[in-house]
């Protein structure tokens, strides 16, 4: 009976088997061969590459160590400190193989004391930081070596939901991976990833560790950069987000001219234009960015606009709200001319003006606490996305300085009040409280600095 048994075990086991193999796809049907994407991807992998930072974050000293008295003796049986070595990896996209520039996520190399660039052939090298842009989270880095393969740039602009994409990235640090799908939304923002968002949605699966890879249309152009993703229990659901190439290139030209972006100000303050917006307006869709206030002085003052104008066009492109202008206007530099078509009185009116450098309204540290003795803190006349109070510049060694303030912070609050402008500042400050407890904006991470 068990040999009966086995027969039979033996037998189904060798018809399942016979089946499978029987079942699957031929190479060809009718004599065509199937459809793949292998030849556009062995065009196409060589450009992208793996990217590992490191960075080191050194230990602290000990308080007492601050007194010369423990100093004297303490640094004689200090030990050797180890400093904490964190490691990020990531994707690049090579965009210019002749100069070795490589296209990637800010996030990716932030704050990296060492930058290393894998290729596809195996090799590895140092690269070297050309710049970052924080607000739309794009990097460039660039390697010194031959035989680079650049990755041709497609048109973002052109893209329609539907159209079939591929992600090349490293995710998850398994090595080069390739993932398909479609392009599921365009124009994603209002996420709170960056300061200016304009995101293409894919199903395409995006993995940690693909950000900085590639997003290419079956021509096998680059499209989008690869940022984010949608992940409420930590792992990939089918919604990833990619930043459009059309504004990679804008950023990247900005970051190799200069080392960084050098945004202006129109000098305007905007709402999304509601329905009974548009009908007060006399505006005939909902579409648009209402003018809600002009800075005087401005690029916005100088060229005529006023509150109550709803702008519904910027260099040709279409305004659906206030956040696709602020997208238009944050990829201007200082000098250039943005031409904006405005609908006033049921009129549709057209005007150009010119991006202005930000200037700011300025206060002293010391005036207002011997605490912040050589800080310069400002607001920009214009206004600014962030509430609160920047700090411009801090002396080195300075009292200000030794609490833990630097150039480019933001102050949110102050003992727990709110710090929109300089006079709020100014008014927590002065009430000379024996401790401080500020709210600090530094680099999108929000900390205290407790100050006594």
């Amino acid at each position: 009976m068990k040999r009966s048994f086995s027969f039979l075990v033996l037998f189904l086991v060798s018809f399942c088997f016979s089946g499978m193999v029987e079942a699957t796809l031929p190479p060809s049907v009718n004599g065509k061969p199937l459809p793949s994407l292998a030849d556009m991807l062995e065009k196409v992998t060589p450009a992208v590459v793996n990217i590992a930072s490191s960075t080191v974050i050194h230990a602290p000293d000990h308080p007492l160590l601050r007194d010369p008295f423990f100093k004297f003796f303490l640094e004689r049986r200090k030990k050797k400190k180890k400093n904490e070595q964190h490691r990020s990896l990531g994707s690049g996209v090579v965009v210019d193989a002749k100069l070795g520039y490589i296209l990637t996520n800010q996030h990716v190399i932030d704050k990296a004391d060492k930058i290393s660039v894998t290729l596809q052939d195996g090799r590895t090298v140092l690269a070297r930081l050309v710049g970052v842009d924080p607000e739309t989270d794009v990097a460039v880095i660039q390697v010194k070596v031959r035989g680079l393969t650049a990755l041709p740039i497609g048109d973002s602009e052109a893209l329609r939901v539907g159209d079939f994409v591929v992600a090349v990235g490293n995710p998850f640090g398994l090595g080069q991976t390739v993932t398909s799908g479609i392009v599921s939304a365009l124009g994603r923002k209002g996420l709170g990833i960056k300061g200016y968002e304009d995101f293409i949605q894919t199903d395409a699966s995006i993995n940690p560790g693909n950000s900085g890879g590639a997003l290419v249309n079956l021509a096998g152009e680059l499209i989008g950069i690869n940022t984010a993703i949608l992940a409420p229990n930590g792992g990939n659901v089918g919604i990833g987000f990619a930043i459009p190439v059309s504004m990679a290139q804008q950023i990247m030209a900005q970051l190799i001219d200069y080392g960084e972006v050098q945004r202006g100000l129109l000098g305007v303050q905007t709402q999304d234009l509601t329905a009974d917006l548009a009908r007060a307006f006399g505006v005939p869709d909902q579409s648009g960015a209402v003018v809600t206030r002009v800075v005087p002085g401005s690029a916005a003052d100088q060229a005529g606009l006023t509150t109550g104008d709803v702008i519904v066009s910027a260099n040709g492109h279409s305004i659906g709200d206030a956040s696709d202008l602020r997208n238009v206007i944050g990829l201007l530099r200082v000098g250039e001319q943005i031409q904006l078509d405005y609908i006033r009185d049921g009129r549709k009116k057209r005007v150009t003006a010119t991006i202005l450098q930000p200037t700011w309204h300025k206060l002293d540290g010391t005036s207002v606490d011997q605490r912040m003795e050589g800080a310069m803190f400002g607001v920009p006349k214009a206004g600014s996305r962030i509430a609160g109070v920047g700090v411009l510049d801090v002396g080195p060694n300075s009292p200000a300085w030794k609490i833990g303030l630097r150039p480019g912070d933001w102050i949110t609050a102050v003992n727990r009040h709110p710090i929109a402008n300089l006079n709020d500042l100014k008014r927590n400050l002065r009430r000379r409280t024996r401790k401080l407890l500020i709210q600090i904006l530094r680099d999108e991470e929000e900390f205290l600095i407790i100050v006594r």
